[in-house]
């Protein structure tokens, strides 16, 4: 890289300082990972490297763990609630939270600010308290221990996301765009559709993606709420440390590792088509 002329040597040697300590704070961050996937190919069961994997010995490699997920009902049981789970509470949340997110965009909404530490609290308050309210909550209204019951509470979750992505995206919205849709004899339904929904519709993605996110990886809530049927895959590894230690819990991990960077992926590719449809450069 070309310095600036004015760039003395305390600048040039602190622009190689900082990203040394950047590159340590994200090997730090990323360590856990980096450890955990060359351990799911483990041939034997144990949870550190055997010295046929430090000396690279393909017959110490195998791929049984994940052989063993996908052959074991209780692991396909848990990972199809995860999936049920979250798609319905993803759908709920969206539409719940895009259509909170738009009332408090408007400037004559009543008690915005209230409204909004209301919806995002749940982002606050540490998840043990909210999961303890929802059990006692729902196991007088008999939704304890059932699907209902699970993919509210994770709507509930999920929402602050929603709102908090959505309402970032109104933030650069064109309301004359608005008045033109009305202009031109548009109800506001048809408004809603054909202009509003195309230009916030990367944002209400994102924020669908943290919900589905959200739900998907949520243990705490699940413990509270669900029984045996109900289990998911956070709760089967949970489950599978206490009960049986196997390095089949690292072969899940490794596939939930990479299903996150699948949606952290999508999401950024979202954020820079939303960046371009409002005219900014993506960052």
């Amino acid at each position: 890289m070309a310095f600036p002329t004015y760039a003395g040597r305390l600048e040039k040697t602190w622009y190689y300082v900082f990203r040394i300590i950047c590159g340590l704070i994200l090997f730090f961050l990323m360590a856990p990972l980096v450890i955990l996937i060359p351990l799911s190919f483990n041939a034997e069961p144990y949870f550190t490297f055997t010295s046929g994997m430090l000396s690279l010995d393909p017959d110490a490699f195998s791929i049984r763990w994940y052989q063993d997920f996908i052959n074991n009902p209780q692991w396909i049981h848990s990972i199809k609630n995860s999936f049920i789970i979250g798609f319905f509470s993803t759908i709920l949340a969206t539409s719940l939270g895009t259509l909170a997110a738009w009332a408090l965009s408007r400037s004559y909404t009543p008690f915005r600010v209230a409204i909004m530490g209301i919806l995002i609290s749940p982002m606050i308050v540490p998840i043990i308290i909210s999961a303890a309210g929802m059990f006692f909550f729902y196991s007088k209204v008999g939704l304890a221990q059932t699907y209902p019951g699970l993919i509210l509470a994770h709507t509930a979750l999920g929402i602050p996301f929603v709102v908090i992505t959505v309402t970032a995206t109104l933030i650069g919205f064109d309301e004359s765009l608005i008045r033109a849709s009305a202009s031109l004899g548009a109800n506001l339904v048809t408004t809603w559709r054909n202009v509003v929904i195309p230009l916030i519709l990367p944002g209400v993605v994102s924020g669908g993606l943290f919900a589905f996110v959200t739900s998907f990886d949520e243990i705490v809530a699940v413990l509270f709420l669900s029984g045996f049927e109900q289990r998911t895959i956070p709760r089967q590894m949970w489950a599978g440390i206490r009960e049986q230690i196997s390095p089949t819990i690292l072969a899940v991990a490794t596939i939930l590792v990479l299903f996150s960077i699948a949606l952290l992926t999508t999401v950024e590719l979202l954020r820079r088509r939303s960046e371009r449809l409002r005219g900014l450069t993506p960052s």
